[in-house]
């Protein structure tokens, strides 16, 4: 089911909607965000967001024409800030091992907190009734953060840093060994994040798999 484009109903130009990234649609998000994870997609009404947003149900509708809009503007958002605040590597630093750790490490940790639990949650739930929000989260976060870790890889090769190797297959297989296991347990509620120290050491572990498989070859 395709969802109209996040446009407002009312067709006054006079009345078109200020700039995506104004106070009142932030405002409009950010109450938004607090009814979707406490009640979930279905469990949420425009009228609730509008009363948690502190704004008129007239106001709300100006900036998104429906719940659906609302909701996959807020997860595409959520996804890709994740992602971009997350992969901001330096291709110039020579020490490789130490920037996949702090990859790893801010990746995991972001990924086990529980909001970011629930809102996968949210949309794992509603994907089948509203394909488009899975492809939507899943372009604004995955695929942006396999494409620059696909990137740096690619610049690491070049630099003799690393083996060559299919990139993008490679982004895959560190994203996984970082997270993937744990992600999968936190989804089902079984156990707690991990620690401090079980990050340090699943992570350092990954880096070690990672690079005995990618590492460069010797000569």
């Amino acid at each position: 089911m395709a969802l109209d484009p996040m446009a407002p109903t009312m067709t006054d130009t006079a009345l078109s909607p200020p700039p995506a990234e104004s106070d009142k649609r932030r405002q409009i998000m950010d109450g938004a965000r607090e009814v979707f994870l406490a009640a979930g997609f279905d469990g949420a009404s425009m009228g609730a967001i509008a009363k948690a947003a502190g704004v008129s149900k007239g106001t709300l509708y100006v900036y998104f024409d429906s719940k659906e809009a609302l909701f996959e503007a807020l997860t595409v958002e959520q996804k890709r800030t994740l992602a971009e605040s997350l992969l901001r590597l330096d291709d110039e630093d020579p020490d490789v091992a130490a920037v996949l750790r702090r990859l790893g490490t801010s990746l995991l940790e972001a990924m086990v907190r529980p909001e970011h639990i629930a809102s996968v949650r949210m949309v794992i739930g509603a994907v089948e009734k509203f394909p488009r929000f899975g492809r939507a989260f899943y372009e604004a976060g995955p695929l942006v953060g396999r494409a620059r870790l696909r990137a740096y890889l690619d610049a690491q090769i070049a630099a003799g840093r690393l083996r060559p190797m299919d990139t993008d297959l490679a982004a895959r297989h560190f994203f996984d060994l970082c997270a993937a296991t744990t992600m999968r347990r936190l989804l089902f509620s079984v156990g707690d994040p991990p620690t401090e120290a079980e990050t340090t050491y699943w992570v350092a572990e990954a880096v070690r798999v990672f690079l005995a498989a990618y590492g460069p070859e010797e000569r």
